[in-house]
């Protein structure tokens, strides 16, 4: 009887597929060109850059301080999003220049916000940037595959 009852419990069971082993994730696959813009095929990177030249030519050749500065923030943001873009995908690794970004963000706050002293606020800069460069290599070698950088 036994036998009978452990027949029928099995005839009930469903069928379960075979389990596979877990298998390690793929590094993703090295890319040539790189990640798309999230606005599509419009050239904003590009515009927003010969904008800012555009206005460096004016500000040289009128003397005005305020195209200038337009100028070289209009074209370092350019710069500044694609290597963002670049850096976050996993493209090239831009470390170095996001962590100064932070470094110099951090110094003009503390002095020009705070009127703190000019060394206590590079020791502040120098600090966020140590910090900051360990975290956007972690950023890229997660991103890569596991890669600390990318050569051309």
């Amino acid at each position: 009887m036994a036998s009978k009852s452990r027949k029928k419990a099995a005839r009930r069971r469903k069928p379960q597929p075979p389990r596979q082993a877990a298998q390690p994730p793929k590094p993703p696959a090295k890319r040539d060109e790189p990640p798309p813009a999230p606005w599509g095929s419009f050239p904003l990177t590009q515009l927003t850059v010969l904008a800012g030249v555009v206005l460096l030519i004016i500000g040289f050749v009128t003397g005005g301080i305020t195209p200038m500065v337009m100028g070289l923030l209009l074209g370092s943001a350019g710069g500044l999003e694609l290597s963002i873009r670049e850096h976050f995908s996993g493209y090239r690794s831009h470390t170095t220049l996001l962590a100064s970004v932070v470094l110099m963000v951090a110094t003009g706050v503390t002095y020009f916000l705070f009127g703190w002293v000019l060394w206590v606020c590079l020791v502040i800069g120098l600090t966020l940037f140590g910090v900051s460069f360990g975290l956007f290599r972690r950023a890229f070698q997660t991103a890569s595959g596991g890669l600390s950088f990318r050569v051309r």
